[in-house]
Formats: structure tokens, sequence, C-alpha cells
């Protein structure tokens, strides 16, 4: 600890990550800021060029409303979330997100990034929502732009890469920044602020994954994303929701990659090992989970529901049938040799541009296995659970919702200090994204949307509440000690065995992270557990990882990556934590397909059809459990 220097940064708006929402939040923010004489300072762990979910590309962007055109209303998109989250949503915000998601998608054309159009100039759609891009460089021009947006503020735009924000810094009740370090030199940082957005992500490998040994890190999320939103809400004193939610995505198996294009562009089936479509032979299931499992479009929890039960009953691998669509796709063209040969090629480039777009391990899979896609179907499979706010799951922070569509009953919340779009139930602290939760199906689109709404809010707080935070140096010296000790601890104990991975005095973050995942995979409801659990389970789970978190006062690390690794691991086993209360708190089975309570297994919606919200006590480190209304704005 001795040779960190300690850095100072005063500013007015810190944002904190470098993901969709934050290249939202810093475009928005430079442009008031600008108005206003104000600094912001953007701070990401990772680079922002390839930072977060959209890192490695994407092949369609799947927020879409095209209301403009009177291809939807915002309405439709507001029903279509409720349903798809089995009722449970926050439909103040899913509005406010749908109405200013596609000024973003405007945005992303004009920075550079390709959509596709059709002969007539419209966007072509891959489903009722998304519309398809190549998308290889989608997170390098936005992010650009965003760089772009903060260089006009001159030496009042300050963004600082590789550099990571563990704690949040308070001032009492309020939020004043953040502490952290950099993961290149030894530096410690302070970062003091009138505002913070926490923007870093949702969470991956919490659970153990369905890929091992030499897959290892292979996941469908960012193997980096390690709860960090969550974490620092949670420690902020932040109200959470719906952190039960968890997001399984079923995906091409080992590989991960996305199935979204080949659903609703290639109109492809899957079947069981036997030929049937288990969306049809299980269709008699459904009624069970009415209202949402008789409605359209089906709940994905529900589609992964009944090909899990395919899979149980013994009738398993599930297939992709690719050669199938690409067969079908091709057929109009069958009396024509050449135009079918043509067509044919056209589509079997889709279909590996698809994977090199956005999961190109799912290509070298497919290389690897001699898969063709146009000659034999690929296995899909449930993959393990993600926390991922944005996209099909839910877990995130209780937020402000916009002064004209947030109900009167969440409104009265905020008022004791303050309406502020986007701003938690922390005062000076906003989080978007994978970070608020009850509002998902925003993906990229939305996250960069949702990022632009939550700075406005921010810059609106700042403007109120103008004056310099207070920090105290003697608990910023303690958070340091804290943060650095892992480096001590090796340093200190190394020596004492022949291998530094195994220490009667330290635990590594490698051996911590496989520690977590078995808990969360055997007692929470992971792939190994069938995505099932009951009260007995649960309690022993939270039993280990309460043993667990004794433990983690024994992280040691040998550098400073491992010091970036046991940070991470511990906001995993946080995200855990509340997750876990989250799933033993609500007695009954919504997200059949995400997870499943033996011990109630039916949805309740006399009981049940509510918000799960949890506060963590700063003060005592006590958790909190509420049920909150859903209120319908529709």
């Amino acid at each position: 600890m001795a040779n960190f220097e300690t850095v100072v940064v005063d500013t007015d708006l810190l944002i904190i990550g470098g993901g969709m929402s934050a290249c939202g939040a810093a475009f928005e923010a430079a442009y008031w800021a600008k108005k206003h004489g104000l600094k912001v300072t953007v701070v990401d762990k990772a680079a922002m060029d390839r930072s977060g979910a959209v890192a490695m590309g994407l092949s369609a962007i799947n927020q879409y409303i095209g209301y403009a055109k009177g291809k939807n209303t915002l309405e439709d998109y507001v029903k279509y979330v409720r349903q798809d989250l089995m009722g449970i949503s926050r439909e103040d915000l899913v509005y406010d997100i749908a109405r200013h998601v596609d000024s973003s998608v405007h945005l992303f054309e004009k920075w550079g990034l390709p959509i596709w159009k059709d002969a007539q100039g419209e966007y072509v759609n891959e489903g009722r929502w998304q519309i398809m891009i190549n998308g290889e460089s989608y997170k390098v021009i936005v992010a650009e732009a965003a760089k772009n947006a903060m260089a006009t503020l001159g030496d009042k735009g300050e963004i600082l890469e590789r550099v990571f924000v563990v704690e949040p810094l308070m001032d009492g009740d309020k939020c004043i920044g953040g502490v952290g370090f950099s993961v290149r030199e030894n530096k410690f940082y302070v970062f003091k602020a009138k505002a913070t957005i926490a923007l870093m992500g949702g969470a991956v490998h919490v659970f153990r994954p369905r890929s091992v040994g030499e897959g290892l890190g292979r996941a469908w999320y960012p193997p980096w994303n390690a709860g960090s939103t969550a974490y620092f809400t949670i420690r902020a004193g932040a109200e959470m929701t719906c952190q039960e939610v968890r997001f399984i995505p079923v995906r091409f198996k080992d590989g991960y990659g996305p199935v979204g294009a080949w659903f609703l562009l290639f109109k492809s089936r899957a079947v069981n090992a036997m030929g049937e479509e288990y969306m049809v032979t299980r269709a008699n299931e459904l009624p069970k989970w009415a209202p949402y499992g008789l409605a359209k479009p089906i709940p994905a929890n529900l589609r992964n529901w009944l090909g899990m039960e395919d899979v149980y009953s013994g009738k398993g691998p599930i297939f992709m049938k690719t050669e199938e669509a690409i067969a079908n796709l091709a057929a109009k063209y069958k009396d024509d040799p050449k135009a079918f040969k043509k067509k044919m090629k056209e589509l079997e480039s889709e279909a590996w541009e698809d994977f090199l777009d956005m999961t190109i391990s799912q290509a070298i899979l497919w290389a690897g296995q001699n898969i063709q896609p146009e000659e034999k179907p690929s296995e899909i499979a449930a993959a393990e659970p993600y926390f991922i706010g944005s996209h099909s799951g839910a877990s995130g922070a209780w937020v402000c919702g916009p002064e004209d569509a947030m109900p009167a009953e969440y409104r009265k919340q905020w008022e004791p200090i303050g309406v502020y779009n986007h701003m938690t139930t922390v005062k000076g602290l906003f989080t978007a994204g994978d970070g608020s939760g009850a509002s998902s199906h925003k993906f990229s689109s939305g996250s960069h949307a949702e990022g632009r709404i939550a700075a406005k809010g921010a810059i609106a707080y700042i403007l109120d509440n103008n004056t310099a935070p207070t920090v105290d140096d003697a608990v910023v010296e303690q958070m340091k000690k804290t943060i650095l000790a892992p480096l001590d601890r090796f340093q200190e104990f190394a020596k004492m065995s022949s291998d530094p991975d195994i220490n009667p005095n330290f635990i590594k973050p490698k051996m911590f992270m496989f520690r977590l995942q078995k808990i969360m995979d055997e007692y929470c409801a992971g792939v190994s557990a069938c995505f099932t659990t009951n009260k007995a389970l649960l309690d022993r789970g939270l039993e280990l990882l309460g043993m667990l978190k004794e433990d983690h006062e024994k992280l040691a690390a040998e550098d400073l990556h491992e010091l970036l690794r046991c940070w991470e691991n511990t906001h995993r086993m946080w995200i855990a934590e509340s997750h876990l209360r989250h799933v033993m708190f609500r007695e009954e089975s919504r997200w059949p397909g995400y997870y499943f309570r033996a011990d109630f297994p039916d949805m309740d919606e006399a009981n049940w059809k509510c918000f799960v919200n949890s506060v963590w006590d700063p003060k005592t480190g006590e958790w909190t459990m509420k049920k909150v209304p859903v209120v319908n704005i529709l």
C-alpha cells in the first residue's frame, strides 16, 4: 500500500463505466455540461472502444419502435415488455425509454453504423422490434461519438480508462463519488462528484457456466461483467428490485451463439431428438401460466420452459434446423438452378456473418465441429443464469421515473430527496442500462437512450445541488487500506507454501470464484440443478454464502490484475446474496425457464403480482425485503 500514489479527481458529474449506457450518458452529459460550465469525468475499467456487452459487436439492434412512421406505438412496446416479464415491469420507465430510443438509433446511423435497408430504403426488420445491422464495429462507432462529445468540453471533459472503481464514496445518505485503483499503475483513485451515474453493466460467472475446463470464461454475456453496478448501488444503500429475475438465454450450445436471427429472420424451427417441435407438442402446458402463457408473443422464459421439459423427459438434445430454414428460404428459386445456387450462397454467408458480427467463438466452433449450417442442424441449449437488466431479465436498482409518466405511488418515494429521472433512492446516485431494474428489453439501443436520460437527470440534480462534496480523509484512507489489502496479504504469506495458489493464509480469486459458482449452481437453481430450488436448498446456500463472505477477507492478489479479480468476485458475491434472498422471499414460480421453486410450483397472481424490493443497510448490515405494487400506466 505504501507505494501506491493517491490521485484525487474533483468533478461535477462522475460516469462510471464504458458500455452503451455510459456512452449515451457521456454524449448527453457533454451537451448539458457545456451549457452550464460543468465538468464531466468518465471512468472505465476497460477501454471504451470495446467495453461492455456490445464489445464483440452485434448483428441486430433489438429495440427500435419505428413510431414516427406509424409502424408501432409506444403503448405496443410497453405491453410487449409487460407480457414478456410475466406482468412485472416498471411501465413508466419502459415508456420513457421507448419514446427516446429511436433517436439513439438514428444517431448510430448518422455516426456510420451500417443498418440494413430494403429496396424502398426502409430498415430491414428481423422481428417486430429488431432491425438488422452490420455491427462488428457497432461499439467502436458509438464510443467514438461519446469521446468526440466529451472533447467539446475541453479540460472539463475527462476520460480515464483502465481504472476500476470499487466502492461508492458516501457523505451520510448521499453518494459523492467513488474510489478504486488503476489496473495498470500503482495508483489509488478518489473521485469526488456532485452526482454519480453507475453504469458498470450486469453480471456473469456468478453461476457455474456450462462451459468448463478449456471453455472456462466462455459465456454468452461478457465474462468481465462482475455485477459492479449492483454492488455499487447495494453498498450505497439503494433500494433494489427484481433481483430474483435472472435471465437464462437459449443459445447455440458451447459457443453461445445467439438464436434470434435464426428464429426471426431465417424462420427456423427448434426440434427435439425425435423431430418434434416442442412449441407445438407442449402448447397445452401454456394455459397453466395464464394470462401470460396464452398471449402472443409467448414470454421468453416460457419458451425456455417448454424446451427444458423435453430435455428433462429424455427427448434431448434440442436442434436448430438451420439446413431446413436455409432450404425453405431458397425454395422459391428452385426452378432456376443458377439463382437457387446464388441464393443458397447468400444465405450461407448471412448465417456465418450473424456469428462473425457478434459471437466469433460460435463460428470457430462450427468450423471445429465440421458443421455447415446449410447441410446439418446445430444443438441449442439453455445457458447458465445472468444478471442483465437490459435484456430479458429485470434485476437492478429501483429508480425514479419521468415526472409526466411516473405513477403517484412511486413518485412519493422520491419527493423527500428530489424527483430526478433515474436517480436511485440514494441522493446523487443514478443508474441505467443493466443497472436499472424492472425496465427490461432496452438492449443496446435502449441502454444508450436510458444513459442519456440518466445523464440529463443527473445534470438537473447538480444544478439544484451545486455544492462541493465533503469527504472524510480518514474514511478514504481506510477504504484504500481495505481495497489494497489483498496485495499486502499475498506479499506477507506467499513464501509459506511452494505453490502460490495453495496457502493456508489466503485464497486466490479464481478459487474463490469456483466456490461461489458451486454454491449458486447447486443451491440457487443453476444448470446442474435443472434450474430448480426450494427453501431448504436456499437456506443451505445462504449458510454457505455466509462462510464465503467471511473468507473474502482472506483474498490475496499477486499483482494488479489479480487485485481486479479479487474485487470483481467480491462484487459477484454480493449480487449472488441479493439474488438468493429475493428468490427465497418470492414464494411462487413466476418465471419457469429462468428458475423454478419446487416447493411453490405455481404462479400466484393474487399474492405475488408485485415487485420484490430489498435494501441493505450500510449502518447495520441488515437486509430488508418488501413487496411493492405493480402499477399499470396503460
